[in-house]
């Protein structure tokens, strides 16, 4: 296997990582959701990534592997919910302007995801995307095995909501399981997939 140098990425890259998320997941269904008019989605959804992206640099980490172009092949990125995450000042206004009349299906999918968050101590796997033209290639499996190195050693579970049952397949791959209940659903009957991963 080849490999693939992952590093952590500084805040100044965050608008940057967000914009990569957003292109990666153009095609997820949740993201057709949120978003239904095409030629916003992106953009609007690259805000939404960048602020969430934001709380994870200060509470979590951000890894990602560079691409040959200056751009990024992959990115991971993990909230660290070993402990309470902190209130951000301003989020919701910010969400607000960067959404706009998208608003309101982003505060149904925060509060599906709030309401079917494990209490556990864990680590949240949020995001893990691929570069389109750089998938297929085990860089998604290389940023997870990264960090599950270092959550084994200190014996701490993972947790991830899995957009498609492709994913679920990569993921259980990676040592992840289907919770109880496993589907969640948005309003619009997209569901994710509530996947755990007890630390070996």
């Amino acid at each position: 296997m080849t490999n693939h140098v992952i590093r952590p990425a500084t805040e100044q890259e965050i608008p940057a990582i967000g914009a990569l998320v957003s292109h990666a997941f153009d095609d997820l269904a949740a993201n057709h959701y949120l978003v239904p008019v095409p030629a916003e989605r992106e953009k609007v959804m690259a805000g939404f990534f960048t602020i969430e992206s934001e709380t994870a640099h200060k509470q979590g980490r951000i890894d990602v592997i560079d691409h040959e172009d200056g751009g990024y092949a992959a990115v991971a990125v993990w909230f660290d919910r070993e402990s309470d995450l902190p209130e951000i000042p301003g989020y919701l206004d910010r969400l607000g302007a960067i959404t706009g009349e998208h608003f309101e299906r982003f505060g149904a999918l925060g509060e599906l995801f709030d309401k079917n968050h494990p209490h556990e101590e864990h680590w949240h796997l949020a995001f893990l995307a691929v570069r389109p033209s750089e998938q297929g290639h085990g860089l998604g499996g290389a940023l997870m095995d990264h960090m599950h190195r270092e959550l084994d050693a200190r014996g701490v579970p993972a947790y991830l909501e899995a957009t498609n049952e492709n994913n679920v397949r990569l993921y259980r791959r990676h040592g992840y399981e289907p919770m109880d209940p496993c589907e969640i659903y948005l309003p619009d009957g997209t569901a994710f997939y509530r996947m755990w991963r007890t630390a070996s």
